[in-house]
């Protein structure tokens, strides 16, 4: 049959290749060292911004001058865990420390926050964070509040009450939605909430500056706001309230009672445990007002 004789004549072509000795091809040295970056840039980029990765002392002072804020956020941590294990040589670095709770940088302002309530002793870092509590970001806020607890100051008290309540996002400028989220998202901090059009054209977005969940969404794509629109309503998380809640155990007040009371009751979407925690931050609340 013809198509047997076609398979056939292939079939031999076939054998007299293999019959052939087979030359091995060379990887082109440029195939390789791409390849090479290809796996190796991203571990190197990785590495060098990870702040686990250890510094010498030489690399803290330089990432603490040069005002990238990652590199500051690094050193941070860095001290951080020398203040931890009680290595006084630490010390040296507190100056530049307060001065970096003032950065422009809301993270790095954020960061110091929680660094400088490592060290509950220091009178420099006790100033600096009572003066946080008027920052105009929530998270730093929060971290200079919970840094509080440990000074054993009440100040904390206002903002970690702010804490277990829902955080309202006001518009600061006038937008067109072009994409939001909608009630129930669970969102990061930074999260992407909302991507708008102003006046000018240009387009704008607007980022969680908490983490939590969308409690109530606002407004919706195609929606047109103006300046102080509420657009959303986000509820703490977990981890949040938790905190807010070991803080108030010592620090609340009367006033915070039906508030710590809410979530001893139980509160959609928080796990047993904040419950219990809430029970017990009542509790101790009811037994200094009764003193």
């Amino acid at each position: 049959m013809d198509a047997v004789g076609n398979n056939g004549s292939q079939g031999q072509e076939s054998e007299g290749r293999a019959d052939a000795p087979v030359g091995r091809r060379r990887t082109p040295w440029a195939l390789v060292v791409v390849a090479l970056l290809l796996i190796v840039g991203p571990f190197l980029a990785w590495y060098w911004t990870w702040f686990g990765r250890a510094l010498g002392d030489d690399e803290i002072e330089k990432y603490l001058r040069e005002g990238k804020p990652r590199h500051a956020q690094h050193a941070l941590s860095q001290i951080e865990g020398r203040i931890e294990k009680g290595d006084k040589s630490a010390e040296r670095w507190f100056p530049q420390i307060v001065a970096l709770s003032e950065n422009p940088t809301t993270d790095v302002r954020m960061t110091a926050a929680w660094v400088m309530g490592i060290e509950h002793k220091s009178e420099e870092f006790h100033t600096a964070l009572v003066r946080l509590l008027d920052d105009p970001e929530p998270i730093v806020r929060r971290n200079a509040a919970l840094a509080l607890v440990r000074f054993g100051d009440s100040r904390c008290r206002a903002e970690l009450v702010a804490m277990l309540r829902p955080y309202t996002i006001h518009a600061a400028t006038e937008g067109t939605a072009l994409t939001a989220l909608t009630d129930g998202t669970p969102v990061k901090r930074d999260s992407l909430l909302v991507k708008f059009r102003i006046k000018s054209n240009l387009i704008e977005d607007i980022r969680s500056p908490l983490p939590g969940n969308i409690e109530k969404a606002l407004i919706k794509e195609g929606d047109l706001w103006s300046v102080g629109k509420e657009l959303f309503v986000i509820s703490p998380d977990a981890e949040q309230v938790g905190d807010a809640l070991v803080g108030l155990y010592y620090f609340g007040g009367a006033e915070d009672l039906s508030e710590v009371e809410r979530y001893a009751g139980g509160v959609v979407g928080m796990p047993p445990d904040v419950k219990a925690k809430a029970a017990q931050t009542a509790e101790a609340i009811k037994r200094r007002v009764a003193k």
